[in-house]
């Protein structure tokens, strides 16, 4: 009987994380198919009753959504290609090279990653202006790749030390190089580490906000996080949260989508360093 309450216990906690979790989203959903006089109404309705696609379509034909859509895809898509690819060498040299201090080393790039985004904000902006990177995707990619290199190359640096030092030996012997044996033989067995960082990265640079709100300006550079906040109604005093809850169900569809589809291999990247050799 005491196993039976303590699965039954269990099974209710969990019940009530995904409920608690999954909530604001199917909230958001349902919104988004409200008319607009019942987002207003004190009566709670758990179902839309009638339909209505009336805020995806003024979400875009009535604001630059699309290309907003656009941005945000080229910007996280950017930020994880360069993050993957210098985070990869970084990773490498600090799990397999016999570097001195690489711990430390290790250490100080996670580090980087516990300063506040508005401490570096005035210092990345003149940095940016200096550069001509103002408003533009590769502006966009250099401040984003503050915070999405430094996990990549941490993540990275456990994976890599997880793989059998045998592999490398049996490369050298056959008269490989270090970047051969790394391109060649380690690097297509880490396949679970890059897709999971990958898209942790993707994600991270897909809902940034407060950088893309400082470094842009118009929608020519501006990403979906901030083409939602600058929403506005019929009016400067109404606010559409029925376009507000259609844009960020569109925007968080593929995500979701990214996350089934890779799912196993992301399961199998966040346990790969679970057993040490």
């Amino acid at each position: 009987m005491s196993k039976r309450l303590k699965v039954l216990g269990f099974g209710l906690l969990l019940f009530g994380i995904t409920v608690y979790s999954l909530f604001p989203f199917y909230w958001a959903v349902i919104s988004s198919f409200k008319p607009s006089s019942d987002l207003f109404s004190t009566t709670l309705k758990l179902w839309p009753i009638p339909w209505t696609w009336e805020h995806y379509k003024n979400v875009f034909l009535a604001a630059n959504f699309g290309r907003n859509l656009l941005n945000s895809l080229a910007v996280a898509g950017g930020t994880t290609l360069v993050a993957l690819s210098l985070g990869s060498f970084a990773a490498y040299a600090l799990g397999r090279l016999p570097l001195h201090g690489k711990n430390v080393l290790l250490y100080l790039v996670l580090a980087m990653t516990m300063f506040p985004q508005i401490a570096v904000l005035s210092g990345l902006f003149v940095l940016l202006r200096g550069l001509g990177l103002f408003n533009t995707h590769p502006g966009l990619i250099l401040s984003y790749l503050l915070f999405t290199l430094p996990f990549t190359v941490w993540v990275m640096t456990q994976y890599f030390r997880t793989l059998p030092r045998e592999l490398e030996e049996a490369a050298y012997v056959d008269g490989a190089s270090p970047l051969m044996a790394f391109w060649r033989i380690l690097l297509p067995l880490t396949g679970p580490g890059l897709v999971t960082t990958g898209l942790l990265a993707f994600i991270a640079a897909w809902n940034e906000f407060l950088f893309a709100l400082t470094f842009t300006v118009g929608d020519k550079v501006r990403t979906v996080p901030v083409a939602i906040a600058f929403f506005g109604g019929a009016s400067p005093y109404e606010v559409p949260w029925g376009s507000i809850m259609a844009a960020s169900v569109v925007v968080t569809v593929p995500l979701v989508v990214l996350v089934f589809v890779f799912q196993h291999r992301i399961v199998a990247g966040l346990t790969a360093g679970a057993i040490k050799e």
